[in-house]
């Protein structure tokens, strides 16, 4: 069905809003997915956080202008669905690359991140991002680990001194 000038407006507001808040885009040619597959993708789609659209070139261009995803316009052609990452930068990466496993109609084409665009190629690299709770982690074993090397440390000198005394106290022991 043809949408009107209203329906549009209101595709490319919808999306404009999404991609001013997501943190990364992938653009991905569906031809030759049949009606469950993409119905299955969605399902998928809405349980890990990613918003799917597909939507015409011409309002996709629209619809990214003025946000980081700007640099995609150019590549926007052909039959192409957009996955737009709303919880961490990879959770689209993640969710195509296992749906391309099983279905090998679906080719990613370009993968927007941080304002810079990036070949579909490198789909497997974006899907090892970590999620935002395995970044936290990780950054707090970054911080955890000088305190804990100081506590050793501080620790150490009562040791050592513990152990030196020991040590006398046997020496004098075994001489007397």
């Amino acid at each position: 069905m043809a949408l009107n000038l209203e329906g549009k407006k209101k595709v490319v507001a919808e999306v404009a809003a999404v991609a001013a808040e997501a943190h990364s885009a992938i653009a991905a040619e569906y031809r030759g997915l049949v009606v469950g597959d993409i119905t299955e993708l969605r399902a998928k789609a809405r349980e890990s956080g990613v918003y799917l659209r597909v939507v015409k070139n011409t309002l996709a261009r629209r619809a990214v202008e003025g946000t980081e995803f700007e640099c995609m316009q150019e590549g926007f052609v052909g039959p192409l669905m957009l996955a737009f990452s709303l919880e961490d930068p990879g959770s689209a990466a993640r969710l195509l690359k296992d749906f391309a496993k099983e279905h090998e109609a679906l080719k990613v084409k370009m993968i927007a991140l941080g304002g810079q665009i990036h070949d579909g190629s490198e789909l497997a690299r974006f899907a090892s991002l970590p999620t935002k709770d395995q970044a936290i982690s990780m950054l707090m074993s970054v911080m955890k680990a000088p305190v804990e090397k100081l506590t050793r440390t501080i620790n150490e000198v009562p040791g050592k001194l513990v152990r030196t005394v020991a040590a006398i106290r046997d020496q004098k022991e075994s001489a007397a």
